[in-house]
């Protein structure tokens, strides 16, 4: 038996691998449910209940989607290119962290301090992971490290600052940050809820990431970067260049993520702000096949996991953290169905 790689591989199997990945990970991690004695099809009725059952619910997961899209196309921007950006975590905590700094103070009218902001955040981003870009090409080192380890750098650095110069005085103590100023706060999509606007920003940073793919000469380099860069480098290419617009815009949309988060749901910055949405979106990016659109649905499956798992905690008793297992096994089922999406058995 042999794996070979398969010339042209068909649509069916680009469409129906995500699903099998989900399929597969729930059917495991309904080993997981059974074992603590709990129905699995009872407790995954009980998360679907608690992720869609209440216009409260749907409205709950839509916000937790919103940052996991984007830091879904932040990671399959990168990994188009061979850029193995896992730096998301750092990326989303020091736009959230800027954001907050300068609209703290900043002195505009809320339309134009809205956008202004965003740029702070994308910007913060983007320079996060330019620095790992820089060190890849110009001395070779591995940017699974770097963008690693610098999300611990950047967590350190937003509780100093938290304890520090940008410590909130009128938090009781508590360790935050100064708010954003109240006009720069996203408006509502629905009232007396917490989804807002930012939902739209990012669909629309969706539609904007698949267009540039799929129809600019940056994408077809993108494409060429990761698919071969040797090849691309033959062909006229200049890979430094491709590789360092990758690595911007990037760390420009997990930057963007954590600025919407801000200005969207908390208002300031914590170091407990995030329950991980930068290493969340890496499954997200995998569980679409890096394409934007399969983003946006693979980040509403994960938010539905995590916001379901809750409700299917207290209703059966099984612990929430069964969330975190079914996203860490739909990743490693995804990366089998990619296997053999890309390669056939041959006897």
């Amino acid at each position: 038996m042999r794996l070979e790689r398969r010339a042209d591989t068909p649509l069916r199997l680009v469409v129906l691998a995500p699903l099998g990945a989900v399929l597969a990970a729930l059917i495991l991690a309904a080993g997981l449910i059974g074992a603590a004695k709990v129905d699995p099809l009872m407790a995954y009725g009980e998360m679907l209940r608690g992720a869609l059952g209440s216009r409260l619910s749907v409205t709950e997961m839509l916000t937790r989607a919103t940052p996991l899209i984007l830091t879904g196309l932040a990671a399959a921007v990168a990994f188009r290119a061979r850029l193995w950006n896992i730096g998301g975590e750092g990326q989303f905590y020091l736009g959230a962290l800027t954001t907050a700094w300068v609209g703290h103070s900043l002195a505009l009218p809320g339309a134009l301090g809205i956008p202004v902001l965003m740029v702070c955040g994308m910007a913060a981003g983007a320079l996060l992971l330019a620095g790992p870009a820089v060190l890849r090409l110009r001395f070779g080192v591995d940017e699974v490290v770097t963008t690693l380890l610098l999300n611990f750098i950047v967590i350190l650095f937003v509780g100093l600052m938290i304890e520090g110069p940008l410590k909130d005085p009128l938090a009781f103590g508590w360790p935050q940050s100064v708010p954003v100023a109240g006009d720069f706060r996203l408006p509502d999509l629905i009232a007396r809820t917490r989804l807002h606007i930012g939902l739209l920003i990012a669909l629309a940073a969706a539609g904007l990431v698949w267009l540039i793919l799929a129809r600019t000469v940056f994408g077809v380099e993108t494409r060429a970067a990761g698919l071969n860069p040797r090849a691309a480098t033959f062909a006229g290419i200049a890979l430094p260049r491709t590789i360092m617009g990758v690595a911007l815009v990037s760390g420009a949309l997990a930057g963007l993520a954590g600025a919407i988060e801000v200005m969207g749901v908390t208002g300031g910055v914590t170091t407990t702000m995030s329950p991980g949405f930068g290493y969340a979106g890496i499954v997200v990016a995998m569980l679409a096949a890096l394409h934007p659109a399969g983003v946006v649905a693979a980040a509403i499956f994960v938010a539905t996991v995590f916001v379901g798992a809750d409700a299917m905690s207290r209703a059966t008793g099984v612990p929430s953290f069964i969330a975190d297992v079914i996203v860490a096994l739909s990743l490693l089922t995804m990366l089998v169905a990619l296997l053999f999406t890309n390669y056939r058995i041959r006897r």
